[in-house]
């Protein structure tokens, strides 16, 4: 069996039909479907099942919009968010990404093309928390960073980090692939949420590449997805 089968989706739409049409292809792929009308009642799904393991959020929503749900849910979880949006315009998609959402697709869609999204989603999740649980390390390259001995190694040298610089690059690190926001590094690494806009994680992530990247001005480690935030590729 895949790693598709008998995992739970949640799907949240307002409108009715859709959520049926998602739920009846994901059934019949093998996924096992709960649904929501709305941002606060994803949440709340959410809290009462914890075995959801990928979340198809629409954007525009009554109560609370599937933006504002997917913040609140990025707080505390890295589970993959695909995001639904009758709207096509650049600037709405570098929007859901700057909130966490991991993959984005417009209406009308195909619900065959919805699935393989899913499966793909599902198979990166599950492959970054079994070496996160598993090794509680990661190595990139030359690079290996050890979680609970916060070490960072290239080769046999050790890197000297500061605790923040080393939870940045853990972040990044353990989700390959995944764009985070310089809200969404704040948030998660220094635990505050963040009301103005200010440089901090910029200037950490200036010096964190003056330690990790072979050459700083040319940096192939973190890599910048400008007007978005920051990643590692895998």
């Amino acid at each position: 069996m895949g790693v598709e089968n008998m995992a739970t989706i949640l799907v949240v739409d307002d409108e009715q039909e859709i959520a049926d049409l998602v739920e009846i292809y994901l059934t019949n792929d093998g996924f096992d479907v709960i649904k929501a009308a709305d941002g606060e009642e994803c949440l709340q799904k959410l809290e009462e099942h914890p075995e959801i393991m990928v979340i198809i959020l629409d954007v525009m929503m009554p109560k609370m919009d599937g933006l504002e749900a997917c913040r609140r849910i990025r707080r505390n979880s890295n589970i993959p968010i695909i995001m639904l949006s009758a709207k096509t315009a650049d600037m709405d998609k570098i929007l859901g990404f700057g909130t966490g959402v991991d993959d984005y697709v417009t209406k009308p869609f195909n619900p065959l093309e919805l699935t393989a999204r899913v499966k793909s989603q599902l198979k990166r999740y599950q492959n970054i928390n079994t070496v996160s649980l598993q090794k509680n390390s990661v190595t990139i390259g030359d690079l290996t960073i050890e979680k609970a001995a916060h070490r960072v190694r290239r080769g046999e040298d050790e890197i000297a980090l500061t605790p923040i610089e080393f939870e940045i690059l853990w972040l990044l690190a353990s989700h390959p692939g995944k764009v985070y926001s310089t809200d969404e590094i704040f948030e998660q690494v220094w635990k505050e949420q963040v009301y103005e806009v200010n440089n901090t994680v910029m200037v950490h992530i200036r010096r964190l590449r003056e330690k990790v990247e072979i050459d700083s001005k040319n940096p192939s480690l973190i890599k910048t997805v400008w007007g978005v935030g920051y990643k590692i590729e895998a």
